[in-house]
């Protein structure tokens, strides 16, 4: 796929959507619509005091989807943010294993099951511990993702094809077409699909130990399959350099949904500028818009929440310019701008505090998009852009 920004609505609609169904989980949890099931394995599931439910003494632990941290409902004591000591209720003293049958497998005996620092629950307690388990329960969301890039994909049919060829794009080198940007385009896109899947996964299979990697493995095989579109195209090809920004970006969606702290102090981030067209949604004009960062965000640190510096990001990032097919008949040398730079945290200033529909909507949003003139660039090649 060679565009970056067709998943804007895609992102909206689905960040709309996560942490209102999440609100509404909770509300139906307080009220007593939603039962435990959720999170009691397979093993406890079938023992004497829970098969009902009434017994085993399962809280029930929602999640607040917009930053995937798990609140306890009924019956889990939730610790200070950041120790990694989030504790889930007592599973083992309420085992009754009075009968024959053999006793459910668990890892430690002990008061209560911990949750993992990343806040998800150990697999060996996990509802859903299988990648195909994980996966089965969002299969209308895949579909819908699979049937999008697939609607992409169509145009390219009408127009003339060759057979099925793989193609060096190379890297970022000034002699490659556009410059490492549609790489950076490749790897951001695959990344926004994994965050996405996470993030319905991490709901629908109750934080289950291994929904980030399952949703990494989603959105690398889907972008995967996107590549086919590319290699029956006469000037492209099946990339394999595309194909390891894909696991990339996937990979750092993974990262940042299971090393404690990660989500809350990285971002990696798009600004589009506009140009003279406002926005070009296709094209080399609309990756020249494009500006791609990492962004260590000042809101994830403790020491800094009273401070105004939790307003601020440090970012550290790329573009290019001068690689239109125009500049380059022109004799222009195309451009490659790394840069360090400071930004606005937009989401942190205007939303952190919203519980309105929208507000939650905007904070997920701007976790992923920088607006344009809200941060200040410093090129390594000298000179200011903002």
């Amino acid at each position: 796929m060679k565009r970056t920004l067709g998943y804007g609505a895609v992102v909206a609609a689905w960040m709309l959507a996560t942490p209102v169904a999440a609100r509404e989980f909770e509300d139906a949890t307080e009220a007593g619509a939603v039962n435990n099931s959720s999170l009691v394995s397979p093993a406890l599931a079938d023992t004497p005091n829970c098969a009902d439910q009434s017994g085993c003494g399962v809280g029930t632990i929602s999640f607040d989807l917009a930053d995937s941290r798990a609140v306890a409902v009924g019956g889990a004591t939730q610790l200070p943010a950041g120790d990694g000591t989030t504790m889930a209720p007592d599973i083992v003293p309420a085992l009754d294993l009075s009968d024959d049958r053999p006793a459910p497998v668990v890892a430690e005996p002990g008061p209560g099951v911990p949750l993992t620092p990343s806040g998800h629950v150990p697999r060996e307690y996990a509802s859903k511990r299988s990648f195909f388990q994980q996966a089965g329960t969002i299969k209308p969301e895949v579909a819908l993702l699979a049937a999008y890039i697939g609607v992409q994909t169509v145009p390219k049919l009408f127009k003339e094809t060759t057979s099925f060829h793989f193609k060096n794009e190379g890297w970022f080198g000034k002699g490659t077409d556009d410059i490492g940007m549609d790489k950076l385009t490749h790897a951001f896109n695959t990344y926004l699909i994994a965050e996405l899947v996470h993030a319905r996964l991490h709901r629908k299979t109750g934080a289950s130990e291994g929904d980030a990697l399952t949703a990494g493995i989603i959105a690398a095989g889907l972008m995967a399959l996107n590549e086919f579109s590319d290699s029956i195209e006469p000037t492209s090809g099946y990339s394999m350099q595309d194909v390891a920004m894909n696991v990339a970006g996937a990979t750092f969606s993974v990262l940042r949904n299971t090393v404690p702290g990660m989500k809350e102090k990285v971002a990696f981030k798009i600004e589009i500028m506009p140009n003279d067209q406002i926005y070009s949604r296709v094209g080399k004009k609309h990756y020249e818009q494009q500006r791609f960062f990492f962004a260590l965000k000042g809101s994830g640190f403790r020491q800094l929440e009273r401070s105004p510096l939790r307003f601020v990001d440090l970012q550290v990032g790329y573009y290019a310019s001068d690689f239109l097919n125009s500049d380059r008949a022109k004799g222009i040398t195309p451009k490659r701008h790394p840069f360090v730079g400071v930004g606005l945290n937009l989401g942190e200033l205007l939303f952190a505090k919203s519980q309105s529909r929208v507000g939650r909507a905007a904070y997920s949003v701007l976790d992923y998009v920088q607006l344009p003139y809200t941060s200040v660039h410093f090129k390594t090649h000298g000179g200011v852009s903002f």
